[in-house]
C-alpha cells in the first residue's frame, strides 16, 4: 500500500497524501512515499505545475505520535526522521515546478510547514493550522524559522510557534500565508484550475522565477534547515519530550 500517490491530469500532476485513517499523520512510510511521488511529479515531462493535497478529512495532522518511540529510539533514527521531513521541503521548494497546495481540515506541525513551503495555496474554509511543537518539546522544521520571520516579522513568528494557537483559513489569509479561501467542496477543483493556469505560463520563465525567489533566500533556507535539524534532534532525544508526548497521549485516551 502506498501512502502517497501521483496522478497526471493533463499538464498538472496531483500528489496526494494517502493515509486518511490517520488524518495523513507523518509516518516513516508516508515520508518515503511522498518523496517518491513529488520527485516523480517534478521529473514528469508533461507536468508544468503540481498540486499537493491530502485524502480524507485533513491535509496532514503532523507527526504520528504513535511512532514517537520508534522515531526516537537512537540518534541515527532521530537524524533519519528529521532528514526525511526536510527532504519534503526540498522537494517542494527546490524543484523547478510550481507547487499549489490544496489544503483542508488539519494542517498541523510538519503539515503546516509543508503548506508554508508551497508556492501558492488554496485553502478550504475548514482549514485549521497550528504548531504543537513547543508544547510537546519538539522543534519546527521546514525552514519556517527563516520563512515566517520574512513573511510576518519576529514577534508574530514567535507568537505562532511558541503559543501554537489555532489559525483558521481566514486568519492565514489575513496574514498573507494562503492565497484563496473557498468552501471545501470547491478547494481541489480551484487548486487544479489555478495549477492549469500556471501551466500555461512559460515553463522556463516560471522555473527561473522560482529559482530566483527561492534562491534569493536559499542560503537562509539551507542554514535554517541545518539549524532546525540539529535542534529537532536534540529535542527528540530530550527525556522531557518523551514525558510530554506520553502525557499528551494519556489525555487523548
Amino acid at each position: 500500500m502506498a501512502f502517497a500517490s501521483h496522478a497526471i491530469q493533463g499538464t498538472v500532476s496531483l500528489v496526494t497524501l494517502q493515509r486518511p485513517e490517520r488524518l495523513n499523520a507523518i509516518s516513516g512510510d508516508l515520508l518515503v512515499d511522498l518523496h517518491r511521488a513529488l520527485q516523480a511529479a517534478q521529473a514528469e515531462p508533461a507536468t508544468r505545475a503540481i498540486v499537493l493535497t491530502g485524502a480524507g478529512r485533513a491535509f496532514c495532522a503532523g507527526d504520528d505520535l504513535k511512532e514517537f518511540a520508534e522515531q526516537a529510539e537512537s540518534p541515527a533514527a532521530i537524524a533519519e526522521h528529521c532528514e526525511r521531513i526536510q527532504t519534503i521541503t526540498r522537494d517542494i521548494m527546490f524543484g523547478p515546478k510550481l507547487v499549489v497546495g490544496a489544503v483542508h481540515g488539519y494542517a498541523v506541525g510538519g503539515g503546516f510547514e509543508w503548506v508554508l513551503n508551497c508556492d501558492l495555496v488554496v485553502a478550504a474554509d475548514t482549514l485549521v493550522c497550528f504548531f504543537p511543537e513547543m508544547a510537546l518539546g519538539h522543534f519546527v522544521t521546514g525552514a519556517v524559522t527563516h520563512l515566517l520571520p520574512q513573511a510576518l516579522g519576529h514577534q508574530r513568528t514567535m507568537e505562532l510557534i511558541v503559543l501554537g494557537e489555532r489559525q483558521s483559513a481566514e486568519d492565514l489569509a489575513a496574514l498573507g500565508l494562503v492565497n484563496r479561501v473557498l468552501p471545501e467542496a470547491d478547494m481541489l477543483p480551484a487548486a487544479m484550475a489555478l495549477a492549469a493556469e500556471v501551466a500555461t505560463r512559460s515553463p522556463g520563465a516560471t522555473a527561473r522565477l522560482k529559482r530566483a525567489l527561492v534562491g534569493g533566500v536559499g542560503a537562509g533556507v539551507a542554514s535554517a534547515l541545518a539549524l532546525e535539524q540539529e535542534a529537532a534532534g536534540a529535542c527528540f532525544a530530550d527525556p522531557d519530550t518523551a514525558r510530554r508526548v506520553e502525557a499528551f497521549a494519556r489525555q487523548r485516551l
